[in-house]
């Protein structure tokens, strides 16, 4: 699956940002949404407005949700959603910046890696997998960095 609109499809984008607010509801009310999803590749946004804490920047767990959601995203973008779902199975962030602005997260993962993940989960039915991502302002200044692992498993599992 990819972020191209082929016909009156809409982006993949839409359908996760639709999606979000029934299946991560406290993401959808901080504002999360996703801004590009394709192949191997991430991106969402949170604003500024609604989520700051006690001395002006945005709240710690708003810069780990913007970056924690890159994981579903890059899954359901990545990988047959009819056989596999995303899971979250420990995530570590840095806060390096301080977060004045509206928020973007990115990230990647390699084409090489993508074959690894599908053919343990073809497997195994389950194959972890370490996913890196990127919070910056709207200035493009680093204000966070994330590891987070993820498992892709099969249904039913």
């Amino acid at each position: 699956m990819t972020e191209s609109n082929t016909g009156d499809a809409p982006p993949l984008a839409d359908i996760i940002n639709g999606a979000m607010e029934f299946t991560i509801p406290p993401a959808g009310k901080m504002g999360v949404r996703a801004i590009e999803a394709r192949r191997g590749y991430a991106s969402a946004s949170v604003p500024i407005e609604g989520n700051g804490n006690h001395f002006g920047v945005i709240y710690a767990g708003v810069q780990f949700t913007v970056a924690e959601v890159l994981g579903g995203m890059i899954a359901i973008a990545t990988f047959d959603n009819s056989a596999y779902y995303p899971l979250v199975k420990g995530f570590e962030i840095a806060f390096v910046g301080m977060a004045k602005s509206d928020l973007r997260a990115e990230a990647t993962l390699a084409e090489e890696e993508i074959a690894r993940i599908e053919a343990e989960a073809a497997e195994r039915g389950k194959s972890d997998f370490t996913l890196e991502a990127v919070v910056t302002d709207a200035d493009g200044k680093k204000v966070a960095v994330t590891k987070g692992l993820y498992q892709l498993r099969a249904h039913g599992r």
